[in-house]
């Protein structure tokens, strides 16, 4: 074998690895089936509710909040490729829900709110989703306060400051102990 025709064989085999990989890649999401017609697309103005509500849920303090992390375009990133379109559904309806509960508590919408009024409100939403939880079956669907937390929580727990300032993080830690002294008060560990 010569090496031009060796080389033109090496291009192939690597062309296909990278073509093949970012195919497997982009084949985790389809645009095409989550924008437009049937499928779901959230706003800017989406996207701000979302951080508003993630910020109430964790606010900024020693900290970055949940806004400073972008935890809004985390939650509709997932929702849109990782939902089924029933969750989808819940979801985008509880956008409208969780607004409209605003303004019948506190006479305005959710991002017209004080801050007090949007953490009574998601306390109240909060207790809601854990009755519904409580008596909720494998049929009856999720509630979307619950899905709002969950994703909150796991938007900010695995951005980079939430794991590095809100967690205790050692970027290369010298050997495991299973066995560590909790003391009132500290943070969790980011890693182990």
């Amino acid at each position: 074998m010569n090496r031009r025709h060796a080389l033109s064989r090496v291009s192939l085999i690597l062309g296909g690895t990278i073509l093949g990989a970012e195919m497997w890649l982009s084949g985790c999401t389809n645009p095409q089936k989550n924008i437009g017609a049937g499928g779901i697309n959230f706003s800017n103005d989406d996207v701000a509710f979302l951080d508003e509500v993630a910020e109430t849920i964790l606010p900024a303090t020693h900290s970055p909040g949940a806004k400073d992390v972008k935890v809004g375009e985390f939650m509709t990133r997932i929702v849109r490729d990782c939902y089924t379109p029933e969750d989808q559904k819940i979801f985008t309806d509880g956008i409208h829900a969780l607004n409209e509960a605003s303004k019948q508590n506190n006479g305005h919408y959710f991002m017209d709110a004080t801050p007090e009024q949007r953490h009574d409100l998601l306390v109240g939403l909060d207790k809601d989703q854990k009755e519904h939880q409580s008596k909720k079956t494998d049929k009856d669907p999720r509630h979307y306060f619950r899905m709002m937390k969950e994703l909150t929580l796991w938007g900010y727990f695995t951005s980079e400051p939430g794991a590095t300032k809100a967690l205790r993080y050692v970027a290369v830690p010298a050997k495991y102990e299973g066995c560590i002294d909790y003391k009132k008060g500290d943070k969790a560990w980011a890693t182990s």
